[in-house]
């Protein structure tokens, strides 16, 4: 068996990984009262196989999220039929270099983390180039830490308005990595602060009604995400193992 082939044992690993995180998210959707349909998993497949990857997609998963510009490039051909079938969408997630954007515009679906109009527009000129139109969010650094890319929430309303204005990009919502800490209600506020920044971004010009999705949890918060809101989680941790 090629080395990029699944066998059945790592699918049903996968399998079974993906419908305990799909039972947390419905979990915590219904003690919320909120219809679980209403939140997507991303599966975050960060320096995994292709093989892995492909077992994921047999296991039902229908979007993943790259962090590296040359993951995506490198694994994007094997995929692409996937791709075109309507199986499969692939978001970038992770800090993109204005150098790699002409490697991302006609790969990968959306790119989550905009955090300067400067990107934004490196992205709508490229996409006008290819003829090409591409879902974005723009990052918002919710946490104020350092260590976390994204726009600071106060400058993140007037971001959303300028990208939204941008030829043949489309702004479909706003992402954030959420606070590194074991209280929950400051992991929560940070939610909730993007939550409050989408709703107030929606309909207040043309090109934001659209933007409804809250790309926020991962495998250790995902349940305080969905509670404040989330449309998509990204967990890759518990779908794969931790990476080693």
């Amino acid at each position: 068996m090629p080395d990029d082939l699944p066998d059945a044992v790592l699918v049903s690993r996968i399998r079974a990984n993906v419908e305990r995180v799909r039972d947390r998210i419905a979990r915590a959707a219904s003690d919320t009262g909120r219809d679980p349909a209403s939140v997507r998993l991303l599966v975050a497949t960060k320096t995994q196989p292709l093989a892995a990857v492909r077992a994921a997609v047999a296991a039902g998963v229908d979007l993943v999220g790259e962090n590296r510009v040359q993951e995506l490039v490198a694994k994007a051909p094997a995929l692409h039929d996937d791709v075109a079938a309507g199986r499969l969408r692939t978001h970038l997630i992770g800090h993109l270099q204005a150098n790699k954007v002409n490697a991302v515009v006609g790969l990968a679906a959306c790119v989550e983390t905009v955090d300067s109009l400067a990107l934004a527009q490196r992205l709508s000129r490229r996409a006008e180039t290819v003829g090409a139109d591409l879902e974005v969010m723009v990052q918002v650094n919710v946490s104020g830490e350092a260590s976390k890319s994204g726009a600071a929430p106060d400058a993140a309303t007037g971001l959303a308005l300028e990208v939204a204005s941008l030829p043949r990009i489309h702004l479909v919502g706003f992402m954030t990595i959420g606070a590194r800490t074991s209280d929950d209600t400051t992991v929560r506020r940070g939610f909730a602060l993007l939550r409050d920044l989408r709703d107030d971004v929606r309909g207040q010009a043309s090109g934001t009604s659209a933007a409804r999705e809250l790309s926020m949890g991962m495998s250790g918060d995902l349940e305080l995400a969905v509670t404040e809101g989330a449309t998509v989680v990204r967990v890759g941790t518990a779908v794969f193992g931790e990476r080693a």
